[in-house]
């Protein structure tokens, strides 16, 4: 099983940029995508919805913000938006597509220009819901992997030039001590049970012309840890600021 996880900076741009393209040729079961800034009311060309699969889309409620979409192979057995934060469900940050036991995740968490700005206790404030969220549904029978723009790199090897960038919201330590105490509790980084390369990075603030942050995940229950194949993050287009995710599971739905 192929997932695709990639943040657009809007949907339509990537587009653009070759962005279907090249998702054509990838042959993915599941193609998450983030920040795609638009409704599905405005995404009128076909290249949008490519035949071979089930395309879902949880907008903002303004439809020119945030947004993310999930394109499905395999017909899901139910789809569910939002988290049930009552703050941030209508800024169309999360979509989840459910099959018997496992579910596929697609999260936009919330950014913070600077680290002593309002922004970064509202992203604050979703992490701690978000944290109680996945420590709750981690004691039922279902899997899950989410794919999302976390807006965290985790640790030094996820930063480039970590050191000069430790103040800064998205390496701050409480945040990654937060993915810490994810990891820590019935969670895993996919990218990482297979690759453990330090310059692996998916994000580029001015379009790959300012340090590299890994931000770009898909967390995984850790009883899927051994089923993580191959990882890769694709830097041979760039679509946006941000690079594709691609990693390949063991898994049958």
């Amino acid at each position: 099983m192929r997932i695709i996880s990639f943040s657009a900076d809007g949907l339509r741009e990537a587009a653009k940029r070759g962005f279907y393209d090249w998702l054509s040729r990838q042959d993915a079961d599941f193609i998450c995508i983030q920040d795609i800034r638009c409704s599905e009311y405005d995404l009128q060309d076909d290249v949008f919805f490519p035949s071979d699969y089930n395309a879902y889309f949880f907008d903002d409620v303004n439809g020119k913000d945030n947004g993310v979409a999930i394109y499905c192979r395999t017909l899901p057995k139910a789809i569910m938006t939002g988290l049930g934060f009552a703050d941030f469900d209508m800024q169309g940050r999360y979509i989840q597509a459910d099959y018997g036991e496992l579910s596929i995740g697609c999260l936009l968490a919330p950014v913070a220009s600077d680290c002593a700005t309002e922004e970064q206790t509202t992203k604050n404030e979703f992490f701690s819901l978000l944290g109680a969220h996945l420590e709750k549904v981690r004691n039922k029978r279902r899997k899950f992997v989410i794919c999302g723009n976390w807006r965290i790199a985790h640790t030094a090897a996820d930063m480039q030039n970590s050191a000069e960038n430790s103040n800064r919201s998205g390496f701050l330590p409480e945040e990654r001590q937060w993915i810490d105490e994810l990891l820590d509790n019935g969670y895993r980084d996919a990218f990482r049970q297979v690759s453990t390369d330090s310059d692996a990075y998916t994000y580029w603030p001015q379009e790959r012309g300012e340090d590299g942050w890994r931000i770009d995940l898909q967390i995984i229950s850790e009883e899927l840890q051994y089923s993580v194949e191959h990882a890769a993050i694709y830097t041979g287009d760039s679509f946006s600021r941000h690079a594709p995710v691609i990693i390949d599971y063991d898994i049958d739905l």
